[in-house]
Order: structure tokens, then sequence, then C-alpha cells
């Protein structure tokens, strides 16, 4: 589960919990609604409700698109101005930079950091930011 996901729920339990409780009538006894100033708990737990829902959905949906997409895999190879991978994905050769100090020529692995669109003539690129896993030596 991610911080913001948590911290979401925690701040939806905190709301729950600020409902206060009514008392308990006795047996054979129908007790009235209660009412916070002319508000019903079940309007509120209606608000309260309709408010986190959505914010929680939101909140999951925008965390899985941010994290989509965020890595690639393949074969690295010296070229000459760096490193190049194959990404087994969509077969395209993307030219390798940012955090390239880990990257091993010849190795199956995974990157994480984001493309960087071609400028004029240029290849396509990916930013490294991390190597999230070395699978070894390229399978020919």
């Amino acid at each position: 589960m991610t911080k913001r996901l948590s911290v979401v729920l925690i701040i939806a339990l905190f709301f729950l919990l600020c409902v206060p409780a009514g008392a308990q009538a006795p047996i054979g006894t129908i007790p009235p609604a209660p009412h916070f100033g002319g508000v019903s708990s079940g309007e509120i737990a209606g608000i309260v409700v309709g408010v986190v829902v959505p914010v929680v959905i939101i909140t999951v949906v925008l965390v899985r698109h941010s994290h989509r997409g965020r890595t690639i895999t393949g074969c690295v190879t010296v070229t000459q101005n760096g490193f190049a991978v194959s990404n087994e994905k969509d077969k395209l050769v993307y030219a390798l930079s940012g955090s390239t100090a880990g990257v091993k020529a010849g190795e199956r692995m995974r990157l994480q950091g984001h493309k960087i669109d071609p400028n004029a003539g240029s290849p396509l690129g990916w930013e490294v930011s991390q190597i999230q896993k070395d699978y070894g030596p390229c399978q020919l």
C-alpha cells in the first residue's frame, strides 16, 4: 500500500470516528434519531462516504497510473555514444542517459526511469533513474 493511500485511509477513519455515539435506549423503546445541528447521523455518514470514497478511488487510480510504464526491460548494448537497451515490449532501441553507473553491456536489465522523446534526428532515449534488476547475460 502506498503512503498516499495510507494517509487518505487514516483521514477517512478519523472522520468516521469523530461521529459521536448515541446513548443506548432501554429494551423495547425506539429512541429518536440523533440530530447534530439539524443534520441526522445518517446524513453525516452519507456526506462522509460521498466525499471520502471518490477521493480514495481517484487517489488509487492516480497512484497506479503514475507508476505504470516507468520501467524498461531488455538487453543492454554499447554504442558509440554510451549504452542502449532493446526494449522487449515494443522492440525499439533506446539510448540510455542519466544514472548509468551500474549498467553493464551484454546484460538483460530492468531499468526505472522515463522515456525521452527524440529531438530532430536523435534516437529515442531513456533516462535511467535506477537499476531495478540485473537478470544476467542476454540470451541470444
